[in-house]
């Protein structure tokens, strides 16, 4: 496990993921497909080359959600009960093939959950940086957390 149980969290807390990733033409194409996404500025080079960009932009919904599998590590890994949502989803910066992502979460709120007495309620805030440190992408996730053990 490489997460803190609900009770060990403070509100405030930092957590910096280790894991960054280069993104590749292939995971573009792969999620663009797999998800059926037929935008052409994310497979047509050619069309993406005539747009503002003048290169492929790498589809939102992957950023998004390459935001929260690097987001695991040091947040719910072993300790989650369930994801319960993810709120005010902003991409105020395009993702390109090519770019690294590293993400950051800070823990923005804390409850106990009324109907498990196990378990808490976590916000976080996510960011996830480019390698200029403009941010890509953000969000606030709401999970279901267990809490400690008893000994």
């Amino acid at each position: 496990m490489t997460a803190r149980y609900f009770d060990e969290l403070t509100i405030g807390d930092v957590i910096v993921h280790p894991i960054r990733r280069t993104v590749t033409e292939t995971d573009n194409l792969l999620w663009s497909t797999l998800t059926h996404n037929p935008q052409p500025l994310h497979l047509d080079i050619e069309a993406a080359k005539a747009s503002e960009f003048g290169q492929i932009l790498v589809n939102s919904t992957f950023t998004f959600s390459l935001m929260v599998g690097l987001s695991v590590e040091g947040t719910t890994h072993g300790c989650l009960v369930a994801n319960l949502g993810f709120d005010k989803v902003v991409l105020p910066k395009p993702v390109f093939i090519g770019d690294t992502l590293r993400c950051e979460s800070r823990v923005t709120a804390l409850r106990d959950s009324k109907s498990r007495p196990t378990a808490g309620i976590a916000t976080w805030e996510h960011r996830v940086y480019n390698q200029r440190d403009e941010i890509v992408c953000q969000c606030l996730r709401t999970a279901l957390l267990h809490k400690k053990p008893a000994a």
